[in-house]
Formats: structure tokens, C-alpha cells, sequence
């Protein structure tokens, strides 16, 4: 069976006092969830130490939102794979729909990122999905699998071991819409089918894919019990405890 995640994306919100006190309600409440499900945050870089120590001896599991592209040297600002390993991450969130528009990262940066993120042990949460104008121009099927075979198809079935997708349908981000569980539902059927080109049915089958797009208490239920949808990751409801466990309890 599939392991079912339930990832929290912070985005940059809470501080670092904040960000404790939210970590610690997660870790507190995870103890209702059914032992197959797991449970992710990823808060921003400042907070991942604290973090870290405020979810010690729970099930909670900690992801950075990114990393550098480098493995260390003269790049000011970034973050590396062995800093996030330093402060006890798991995962890491790579190629976010936020990434991609407003940072210029390109699938080419990310095959980087996805490597030294293996290399260095931790777990991926890489992020595809299309925009408006091309769900709206009927390519959302084309972009997506061109997203996983620039990237994922740079690795091998081993490699897939450590990576999960995440399918955002960028229109649905922060906007209150979300896709119809039918429509999530066909385009991580389509990921999973184009995993199973590269690596095989039983890779594919194995292959945890979540739903991005405006997740909350009140669709989980839905979007979880479609055969391809194994999980969510969550913005804004991940900043409220309640909201995200409920989240996590709807399989």
C-alpha cells in the first residue's frame, strides 16, 4: 500500500515563536492518526532548529521549502542540503508553483537540486502543475508530463524511492478554487502513467502523489478517496493545528 502524506507548507508565515507553538499543537494532535499516514511540516528556513526540537519523539516529520542548487561556496543567501541535514530534515520541497514564477526556477535547476537532495539522504516533495491560461488552452497534460520527464526521469527507480509529487493546479493556489476531485483525479492518473513509462507499473504504483491546490477540512474527504490521490500538500490550513490534522484524518 502507498504511503499516505500529509505535508504542511508554511510558506513564509509565523515566526519563529509562532512557528514552536504551531509545531508543537501538530505534534500533540498527531497521536489520532491511523499509523499509515504521515505527517510533514516545512517551515521557513529560520525556524527549522526550533522546529525541529518542538516535534522531537513524535511522528511529525520535518522538510525544508528549498535548497541551493550548489553544494556550498560563495552563494549568499541560500541554504544547502548538508545545512538542512544539520538541523535533523527529512524532506525537502523542491520546484513549488511560487518558485517557478517569481524565482525563475527552471526544470534544468531542479534536476541539480533533486540530486544533491538525494545525495545528502533526504526525501523529496517535488512540485509540477500547470497554470491557468494552460488548463484553459487544453495543454495541462502535456505541461505536467513535461515537468516529470525533465526532471524525474534524470534519476533512476531507486532514486524514486526517496521522491514524492505533488500535483499543484497553480489557478487553485491561494485563491479559494480548488480542481474537482475529478479533475485532480485524471491528472495525477496521467503522472502516475508517465512514471510508469521511465520506470515501470510497479514504481509508478508505488510512487506517493499528493493534491496541492487549496486543500482544506471541508474537500479533503473527497480529493483523498480518489484511487491516484495519496495525500495533500497543504498551505494555508497547515497554519492552524485543527485544520490540518482534520486534514490528515480524512482518508
Amino acid at each position: 500500500m502507498r504511503k499516505k502524506i500529509v505535508a504542511g507548507n508554511w510558506k513564509m508565515n509565523t515566526t519563529v515563536p509562532e512557528g514552536i507553538e504551531l509545531a508543537k499543537a501538530v505534534a500533540e494532535k498527531s497521536a489520532q492518526l491511523p499509523a499509515n499516514v504521515g505527517l510533514v511540516v516545512a517551515p521557513p528556513f529560520t525556524h527549522l532548529a526550533a522546529v525541529a526540537e518542538a516535534i522531537k519523539g513524535s511522528r511529525v516529520e520535518l522538510s525544508a521549502q528549498n535548497c541551493a542548487d550548489h553544494e556550498k561556496g560563495a552563494y549568499t543567501g541560500e541554504v544547502s542540503v548538508a545545512m538542512l541535514k544539520s538541523v535533523c530534515c527529512q524532506w525537502t520541497i523542491l520546484g513549488h508553483s511560487e518558485r517557478r514564477q517569481y524565482y525563475g526556477e527552471t526544470d534544468g535547476k531542479l534536476v541539480e537540486k533533486v540530486k544533491l537532495a538525494l545525495s545528502a539522504g533526504l526525501g523529496v516533495i517535488l512540485c509540477v502543475g500547470e497554470n491557468l491560461d494552460e488548463r484553459e488552452a487544453g495543454k495541462h497534460f502535456d505541461v505536467v508530463a513535461g515537468q516529470i520527464k525533465n526532471v524525474l526521469y534524470n534519476f533512476s527507480a531507486e532514486d524514486m524511492k526517496s521522491i514524492v509529487v505533488a500535483y499543484e493546479p497553480v489557478w487553485a493556489i491561494g485563491t479559494g478554487k480548488t480542481a474537482t476531485a475529478e479533475q485532480a483525479e485524471e491528472i495525477h492518473a496521467c503522472i502516475r502513467s508517465v512514471l510508469a513509462d521511465k520506470f515501470g507499473r510497479e514504481v509508478a504504483e508505488d510512487t506517493t502523489i499528493l493534491y496541492g491546490g487549496s486543500c482544506k477540512p471541508s474537500n479533503a474527504r473527497e480529493l483523498f478517496a480518489q484511487p491516484d490521490i495519496d495525500g495533500g500538500l497543504i498551505g494555508g490550513a497547515a497554519l492552524k493545528a485543527d485544520d490540518f490534522i482534520q486534514i490528515a484524518l480524512s482518508f
